[in-house]
């Protein structure tokens, strides 16, 4: 088989479906990642419908082996709770069976990630090198010499696609991508096993607590009874307040007076660990001569829900699809690569841009409460909330100071 002209760095979701697009091509390339997996990676957990969308593009069957899997519980709906307390029970499908296929997954990201990689094992195009990591890489006469730790070989693609995480050193040095704290989010996650009141249905819960406000603490539903449970802020609330996410999550799991007493009887199975989240409420350069950012590398996280892996593999489904015309036509300059960046906000920054305001919205707890007690009286509202996940024109009308007008003066309707 001819020599791969493509390297992937990065063997998450993003970087794993890019190369099984590329393969599905006939397109030979490399697959590094610096792990060797199975391996955990520090995350919610949670598989958006866009997560879903993707599979299904790339290919059905793929989507139904993760639907019959065991690694994962399929997930119908989110709960939000409100700074007083409240909670806003919002299904993802209105009037949804569950005999239908879920619109929403959860699964551990060492199950998960671990799931893509075999699916890419099939695929003789794929070359994978685990144990991999990028030493170095220089741009030279059109080609890329990359040079690997632990490793002598030399690799000389002609396009680079950086998948490698939010700490990607190429994305730093090369893409330009800086942590800007008003544009990045500090998280910490564990799992339990034992937590009480969990959805029958594995709805996701976000709790939006007075001490964790503008982000807020999750419990998640995994297979065989466990959680994963964490919180989130954006990094400059967290330098201006000085406050310790560990200490702080200890403290709502023991002390808060609602949420102590669904772990009275758990059991951590981890450690609680810290990750970092490079939110995409900044548009920045994704691409430029040879390459192309994807995923968390590219910061292309939700501000609001913190969601990364559906944007990840959605980047990743276009950049492998954006290489291979790029090799098809002989063309890796800048402003060929430009048009990767042209579709991935295309496609994502309008919802990127939404979930920026819903997340200064969160800044206003009588805002929030205010959308919630009125959604809890109110019929139409509540189905407009749960069409808002479905249909993004519904999301425009956050931001909309007609909508606060009619949520203020709207009738209850039970």
């Amino acid at each position: 088989m001819k020599t791969p002209e493509i390297l992937i760095a990065g063997a998450g979701p993003g970087g794993a479906i890019a190369a099984i697009t590329l393969a599905r091509l006939g397109i030979p390339v490399y697959l590094i990642d610096k792990e060797k997996f199975p391996r955990d990676k520090i995350c919610g957990d949670a598989l958006s419908g866009k997560v879903v969308e993707v599979l299904r593009k790339l290919d059905v069957s793929l989507l139904d082996r993760l639907q019959f899997s065991p690694i994962q519980v399929g997930s119908w709906g989110v709960d939000f709770y409100a700074p007083n307390r409240k909670l806003l029970h919002v299904p993802f499908k209105t009037n949804y069976v569950k005999t239908d296929r879920a619109p929403g997954y959860l699964t551990t990201r060492l199950d998960f990630d671990n799931f893509l990689v075999e699916e890419a094992r099939k695929y003789p195009e794929i070359h994978m090198l685990e144990g991999c990591e990028m030493k170095s890489f220089d741009w030279k006469n059109g080609v890329w010499e990359i040079g690997l730790k632990n490793n002598p070989t030399i690799l000389r693609p002609r396009i680079l696609i950086a998948a490698d995480g939010a700490h990607s050193s190429f994305a730093r040095k090369v893409g330009n991508i800086q942590i800007e704290k008003d544009h990045y989010c500090g998280g910490v996650r564990a799992y339990y096993d034992g937590v009480t009141g969990m959805d029958p249905d594995n709805f996701i819960e976000l709790h939006f607590i007075d001490d964790v406000l503008p982000g807020y603490f999750w419990i998640f539903p995994l297979p065989n009874g466990k959680a994963n449970v964490g919180l989130g802020m954006r990094s400059d609330k967290i330098s201006k307040k000085k406050i310790d996410l560990k200490k702080l999550m200890e403290r709502i799991i023991t002390q808060d007076p609602v949420i102590s007493q669904r772990f009275k009887n758990a059991t951590p199975l981890s450690d609680i660990k810290g990750f970092g989240l490079p939110l995409g409420s900044k548009k920045r350069p994704i691409s430029g001569e040879g390459f192309m950012l994807v995923g968390d590398a590219a910061s292309l996280i939700d501000p609001f829900t913190g969601e990364g892996i559906g944007n990840a593999m959605m980047s990743g489904l276009m950049a492998g699809k954006k290489a291979a015309q790029a090799l098809e036509t002989n063309n890796t300059s800048i402003k060929k690569m430009k048009e990767y960046d042209d579709e991935v906000y295309g496609r994502l920054w309008s919802e990127l841009r939404l979930s920026k305001v819903m997340q200064e919205m969160v800044n206003y707890p009588w805002l929030f409460n205010l959308v919630v007690n009125k959604a809890n009286r109110n019929e139409e509202l509540r189905t407009t909330i749960s069409c808002m996940f479905e249909d993004l024109d519904m999301r425009k009308k956050l931001r909309s100071p007609k909508f606060y007008f009619n949520l203020l003066f709207a009738d209850d309707k039970k």
